[in-house]
């Protein structure tokens, strides 16, 4: 269980499980999600939530997205600045994740 921050006085957070980045992973929701600025603003976390919603009118039986969906990405807390910390600590589990496999090989 990981926790992020969500505001940038620290005084919000959100709880984050790993059931949560691999259903980021496996719907490839932060794929693509950045324009070439590289700025995480409302706006990034606006077109998260409606590919979020778009994808649960499809997939309305999966609880992993539809928890992914009520804990972390519609959360009240949520905002840009907790979107970039998620994708941070997205990052950091996936190289982390990969880590041990490059070793292996």
């Amino acid at each position: 269980m990981y926790t992020i921050t969500t505001n940038e006085k620290g005084s919000r957070s959100i709880e984050i499980s790993d059931e949560h980045l691999e259903t980021l992973n496996r719907y490839a929701l932060l794929s693509d999600l950045l324009d070439s600025n590289g700025i995480v603003d409302e706006s990034v976390l606006t077109k998260l939530r409606l590919n979020a919603r778009a994808l649960l009118e499809h997939h309305s039986d999966d609880a992993r997205l539809l928890g992914l969906c009520r804990d972390v990405l519609f959360h009240d807390n949520m905002k840009a600045y907790g979107l970039h910390q998620l994708i941070l600590l997205y990052l950091q589990h996936s190289l982390s994740n990969e880590q041990p496999s490059e070793a292996e090989g």
